[in-house]
């Protein structure tokens, strides 16, 4: 097997921690190894066993004390630094790890990292190039479902990260289970632009018109933003969720000849205690 990783991304708040939580736990309960690597420098506290953590390279509680910056632009700094040692740092840390590890990266929630600059591109190369098969999970929190505006913002962000990282991807609608009234949900699980737009015209000005049809246009064009539900009382919505990243890394495909090698030698053991010819003909 090779070695796969995830890369969880998506705004502050919207659940990534949670979702890295509660893919440890279902990963514990069916027996399946998983290390989960914190990329916060902002994080204080886990509910997960962290594997790696940035913050043994760089803390933004230090950063801001010592070079006197605020929260957003110490985090700026600390991604910045963490692309300068990329190859020091953790191209150190993952040498403990090989084929069959799976890791999955828990990351802060600045959307400029992923949108606009080119830090965590670099990170996703960096991994390529270190024999990583990457998927990228973006989380959205289906509050936004309540409020065409943002979610069609929303879809836009995940869009946005899609073409920056170009990687697999999967996106995720977390909180589901927060939710309630779940009768629309469907709606947003597979967009419809043109539905949205006339949700959309009714809840902002005619003056929007244009910008709305050039979005909504945008998101058909792609048709690539589609969301998955995360409802974390539910223990089939993870594994739904973890079989769809496991079928965009292809996660696991190398061990099927090993086990149908398996059955064939078993084959031809019984072949050979009852007349082995017949199976070497065929």
């Amino acid at each position: 097997m090779g070695k796969y990783a995830q890369l969880v991304i998506g705004p502050a708040g919207c659940g990534k921690s949670t979702y890295c939580n509660h893919l440890y736990e279902h990963c514990q309960a069916i027996k399946r190894s998983v290390h989960v690597v914190n990329l916060d420098p902002a994080a204080e506290a886990f509910q997960y066993p962290v594997s790696l953590d940035i913050r043994d390279l760089v803390c933004l509680e230090d950063v801001m004390e010592e070079l006197g910056l605020g929260p957003n632009g110490g985090l700026l700094y600390c991604m910045e630094y963490l692309e300068d040692n990329l190859h020091e740092w953790l191209g150190e840390e993952l040498e403990g790890y090989g084929d069959e590890d799976y890791l999955v990266f828990d990351c802060p929630g600045q959307i400029e990292l992923y949108n606009h600059l080119s830090v965590f591109r670099s990170f996703v190369d960096f991994l390529k190039n270190d024999g990583w098969s990457v998927c990228v999970v973006y989380c959205l929190d289906a509050h936004f479902v309540t409020d065409v505006a943002k979610f069609m913002a929303g879809a836009l962000q995940a869009l946005a990260a899609m073409v920056k990282l170009e990687l697999p991807h999967v996106n995720i609608l977390t909180k589901v289970d927060l939710m309630e009234d779940k009768n629309h949900l469907d709606e947003f699980l597979f967009p419809d632009p043109e539905l949205l737009l006339h949700q959309l015209a009714a809840s902002t000005g005619p003056r929007f018109r244009q910008l709305n049809r050039a979005m909504g246009g945008l998101l058909e064009e792609f048709s690539l933003v589609s969301f998955l539900p995360l409802d974390i009382t539910d223990e089939d919505s993870i594994a739904d969720i973890l079989g769809q990243i496991d079928m965009a890394i292809q996660y696991g495909e190398d061990a099927e000849p090993r086990i149908r090698d398996e059955l064939e030698d078993g084959g031809d053991d019984d072949d050979d205690d009852g007349g082995g010819d017949g199976g070497d003909d065929i």
